[in-house]
């Protein structure tokens, strides 16, 4: 009897659920877990380690992907409140218990061996809560009136601020930035605010060089772009000058898996996580490289058509903020690996090393494949 109640659930999950996402997401994800186990096969830990822990986030992933899709997301975007709380919660239990890892960032918390980044978690609550937001606005008062613009810059620099005062990552701070932005752009936010907005960051980007960052990350900001902070390649960006030359060592087709001179030899650092591209460019090659900006350009075109088809502004917000953040995510990492970013810790969407970044990604794509379940008319709920 059980199994006659499950089967039409299956039956109506599969048949209303964007399993085309969700196979773009996992063809990255297990490629990436192939690459995981050759970067890591000579390493201290050996692969093992690394592919038993990545493949638990993975399943994990599916789980959230699936769990995710079922549940409505007005339900998500009713618990607001909850989330802001939760998020900002999540970013406070750093001062305690924040791990501080060898870039400096004290952005982890530590369970023995298993790390938790909060920030991944929050940009999936931020998308959420900040699409309400933008919606209700729209909807119900004047997007552009300075009051309402003005709640919408608190809603930003709450996480923004912690993220950067707290943990000092970066990276993470500019996800936030990016998804604010693209969300307030997508929800029809006069251009002259952005006038605005440029003109004030303008003026607060000289207060924050001075006084918000710390040595370390200005030189990692400037490097590749002034010569003479390191012209040797062997400090700031000795890091980018080992990625250069593991891509470049694998020319047009490879060396092949566990064949990676650079890879096999440990010589790029963080090779599993923020350099993975690099070893993916040396034992796979161009054709390697081009073949993952491929699977990820798909997530996001495919993110970006759902969010167009639902004809719901809060739905459509949330779609545009999932593929912002990985556009964003793999431009840096890209970036990064290629010499032409600077280094701010950021992860390659589904292919490295991570399981808070596996399991945030595979919920946030559930929340787009739950927005294609279940279709809504243009005027639907409180957040049309």
């Amino acid at each position: 009897m059980r199994l006659k109640r499950i089967l039409p659930l299956v039956r109506d999950y599969l048949k209303r659920a964007d399993l085309f996402l969700l196979a773009l997401c996992l063809i990255c994800s297990v490629f990436g877990l192939v690459v995981i186990a050759s970067a890591t096969a000579t390493s201290r830990e050996g692969s093992a380690h690394y592919v038993l822990i990545q493949t638990v986030a993975l399943l994990l992933g599916i789980a959230l992907y699936v769990l995710f899709t079922v549940i409505d997301i007005d339900v998500i975007a009713d618990k607001w409140p909850i989330l802001a709380v939760t998020g900002v919660l999540l970013i406070l239990s750093l001062v305690p218990f924040g791990y501080a890892d060898n870039t400096g960032n004290k952005s982890w918390l530590r369970f023995g061996p298993i790390g938790i980044q909060p920030s991944e978690i929050v940009k999936v609550m931020f998308i959420v809560t900040l699409s309400r937001h933008i919606s209700y606005l729209k909807r119900y008062k004047n997007l552009n009136h300075i009051l309402s613009v003005l709640q919408l810059a608190v809603h930003f620099l709450i996480p923004f601020g912690l993220v950067v005062v707290i943990s000092s990552d970066l990276g993470s701070a500019l996800i936030f930035l990016f998804i604010f932005i693209v969300l307030l752009f997508v929800g029809g936010l006069a251009f002259y605010w952005f006038v605005v907005g440029a003109a004030g960051m303008a003026a607060v980007i000289p207060l924050m060089w001075d006084y918000g960052l710390r040595d370390y990350q200005k030189e990692r900001i400037l490097a590749p772009y002034v010569p003479s902070i390191d012209p040797t390649g062997d400090n700031v960006l000795y890091q980018a000058r080992q990625s250069k030359l593991a891509l470049a060592s694998g020319q047009l087709w490879g060396t092949g898996l566990g064949n990676g001179p650079q890879t096999q030899n440990q010589a790029v650092p963080a090779q599993q996580t923020d350099f993975i591209f690099a070893v993916i460019g040396e034992e796979l090659g161009m054709i390697g490289c081009y073949t993952v900006t491929l699977l990820l350009l798909l997530i996001i075109i495919r993110c970006v058509v759902v969010g167009l088809e639902s004809k719901n502004t809060m739905s459509m917000l949330v779609c545009f903020g999932v593929a912002s953040t990985v556009l964003f995510q793999s431009f840096i990492n890209i970036g990064m690996c290629t010499g032409i970013t600077p280094v701010i810790g950021l992860t390659l969407p589904f292919f490295s090393y991570g399981g808070s970044s596996m399991f945030s990604m595979f919920a946030a794509m559930g929340l787009v494949s739950g927005i294609k379940f279940r279709p809504k008319p243009e005027r639907f709920h409180l957040y049309e």
